[in-house]
Formats: C-alpha cells, sequence, structure tokens
C-alpha cells in the first residue's frame, strides 16, 4: 500500500513518464478518462493529479484540445507567484466589493495573485467554483459558505482539499461540520446589540426579520432572542418573521401583512441594511414613517444605510479590514506551514436617525 495520496502517486508517476520522454513535448497525454481507467483512480483524483503536474509547468491545458507536454520547466523559487482562490456567494453586490478590495489588496502585497468567481449563493455553482479551482492548482482557498445553515452537498470536496493540504480560510461564516478555520463577526453579538438598541429605546413589542439558509441569519436570531430575554421582552411566534435566498423578494409583502395584523409593533430589526432600507421604502410608499411610526435598525453599515432622507442606525461589518485579513491569513499560513488562528470581530452600533425613543418621542 503506498504511504502517498493517490493523487500524488498518478502525479509521480505521469512526471517520471515526461522526463523519460514517454509523453513527449508538445504532445497531449492520454485523456482523464483514459488516465482514470489506467490508475483505476476517480476523474477528481485524476483532475488533482494533473493540476499538480500543471501548477508545476510540466503540463498545460488547452480547452477543447487536451492537455499537453510543456518544455521541462526551470525550478520553482521563492519569486514564484502563487495564486489564491476566492469563493464568494456574490461579486458586485452590497457589503462584497469591498471584502473583495481587500483582499487584493492583501494578495497584492505579498506577490500573490487572485482567482475570483462567485456562487450566488447556489450550491452547483458552488461546486462548479470548486472545481475550477481545482483545475487551476490554486494554492489556497479564501471562501464565503453557500447557504452556511444548511447541509451542503459538496462537504466532502472540502474536505478532500483540506487532505490535499490545500489551507482553505472561511469568511462571513462556516461550515460547523467542518470546523473550517473562519473570519467573521461576532454574529451573535450583533443581534444582541441592535435588539438592545430598540428596547434601550423603551420599544417592547419587536419583529426580527431574518435569513434563515445561512448561518448569519441564525446566529443574529440568537442575539435578538439572547437581548428580549434579557430584558424581560416577550417573544411570540409572531415576533419572528423568516426568508432565504430564493424567497427573499416576497418577504417585504409579507412583512407589510404582518404589521397590518399586529398593529401594536413599534420596534423591527433587520437582518442586513438592504433588507432595512428596501422596508423603510416599502414602507413610506404606504404613508408610514421611519421613525415615527416604526423604529428600524440594520446590519453591516453599507453604503446603503445612509441614502435616501432617513440614515439608518445600524451595525458595523469590518469589510475591507476583513478581506485584508483573509489575505494575510492564508499568506501566513501557506508559508509557515501552520494555521493561523480564528479570527472573530467584536460588532458596535452606529447610531443614526431610524430610531426613536417612544417615551421621550422629542
Amino acid at each position: 500500500m503506498p504511504t502517498k495520496p493517490k493523487y500524488q502517486y498518478i502525479a509521480d508517476d505521469i512526471h517520471e513518464k515526461i522526463i523519460a520522454q514517454n509523453f513527449p513535448v508538445g504532445k497531449a497525454i492520454p485523456t482523464e478518462l483514459q488516465l482514470q481507467e489506467e490508475y483505476q483512480a476517480s476523474r477528481y483524483t485524476v483532475r488533482q493529479a494533473i493540476s499538480i503536474l500543471v501548477n508545476e509547468g510540466y503540463l498545460r491545458r488547452e480547452k477543447g484540445s487536451g492537455t499537453y507536454v510543456n518544455e521541462l520547466p526551470k525550478p520553482k523559487n521563492e519569486t514564484t507567484k502563487k495564486t489564491i482562490g476566492v469563493i464568494t456567494t456574490y461579486i458586485s453586490d452590497y457589503i462584497f466589493p469591498t471584502i473583495i478590495r481587500g483582499i487584493e489588496k492583501g494578495l497584492k502585497a505579498d506577490g500573490y495573485s487572485l482567482l475570483l468567481t462567485s456562487t450566488n449563493n447556489d450550491y452547483t455553482q458552488e461546486k462548479e467554483c470548486l472545481e475550477r479551482m481545482i483545475d487551476f492548482g490554486v494554492d489556497g482557498l479564501i471562501v464565503e459558505p453557500t447557504k452556511s445553515n444548511q447541509y451542503n452537498p459538496n462537504l466532502a470536496t472540502y474536505v478532500t482539499l483540506r487532505e490535499h493540504n490545500i489551507p482553505i480560510v472561511m469568511i462571513n461564516a462556516t461550515y460547523e461540520e467542518l470546523n473550517t478555520p473562519s473570519i467573521r463577526v461576532d454574529d451573535v453579538e450583533t443581534g444582541y446589540l441592535a435588539t438592545k438598541e430598540l428596547i434601550d429605546h423603551h420599544h417592547k413589542n419587536l419583529l426580527f426579520i431574518t435569513k434563515i439558509d445561512d448561518l448569519q441569519g441564525k446566529y443574529r436570531m440568537k442575539g435578538f432572542i439572547k437581548a428580549c430575554e434579557s430584558s424581560d421582552i416577550t417573544i411570540s411566534s409572531n415576533s419572528i418573521l423568516t426568508y432565504t435566498t430564493k424567497t427573499k423578494d416576497s418577504i417585504y409583502d409579507e412583512v407589510i401583512e404582518h404589521l397590518k395584523k399586529f398593529t401594536d409593533i413599534t420596534g423591527i430589526v433587520c437582518y442586513n441594511d438592504e433588507i432595512a432600507k428596501t422596508l423603510i421604502a416599502r414602507l413610506s410608499q404606504l404613508g408610514y414613517k421611519v421613525p415615527d411610526d416604526y423604529s428600524i435598525v440594520g446590519n453591516d453599515d453599507s453604503t446603503l444605510s445612509q441614502m435616501g432622507e432617513i440614515s439608518l442606525t445600524t451595525t458595523e461589518h469590518p469589510k475591507e479590514t476583513m478581506g485584508l485579513d483573509a489575505a494575510k491569513w492564508i499568506v501566513n499560513t501557506i508559508k509557515n506551514g501552520t494555521f493561523e488562528q480564528n479570527i472573530l470581530y467584536p460588532p458596535k452600533l452606529i447610531r443614526r436617525n431610524s430610531v426613536k425613543d417612544i417615551d421621550n418621542p422629542d
């Protein structure tokens, strides 16, 4: 039984055949299917082996044609540029451009390049992203998990990547099943601070709106419950409304109907600033005013929070700092060969004008 992983055994064997010119320079090596049959290995294992040799310069892939033998590469040195894969749920929306800017800035400072993809919070697209990273032969991965509060069918791929000593750090959340290193905000405390702000302004009938397929939503809900219990605020089944990635567009109508039914609600905590600002706009269209009729708190201190007439009370998200720290984490882990520590940012409340004290309205 070989002591090294099978993908490494295959890579070494192909390498020997290249050196011996059994696979001549400029010619295609056997197809992935042929290699699977020859080595009795899975497609994934064969691709891992090929990725090693591509990364080392012995092979090159030509899309739609095959994999070819290169001229024998010069030995790598310390100045060889490495590539870090970055997989986020979204790229151009909300707080993600600022996080990515931080990652890019941090990697560039250390001479690393970035390969960026997004999943749109979809498992199938996440699988495609992971396969792209494997094919490219990235040296490490920074990942924002997809639907982190649900079972993910791609967990086995992450386990395999770790077994192959590819360092992975997750941002904003993690897959709890994997115990993967993470860099994130303390979302329980985030939910607590946002809720406590309303309670401190004498709101007792509260509504919490949260995204339930992502782990941040679950943790922020825990903070909401914690704040209510610590202040003897009654929580009922009517105190929380949830939505998912797929049902996001319909949550606003649901909230409006809920507020019409439960007219004693005065304070609303939203999963993030995007939900809060959209809800404020919808309420305004119906003739309601914030904070006169409803006090609303968001989360993440996004650029949206200060747009429009109502400047949103919210909690801070470190965004660019998170990106810089993620880049530093992955680079240090590659250089030192040991995992860096998790990072948990304490949140901070940012007070603006979307909350009023209902006992002292002036």
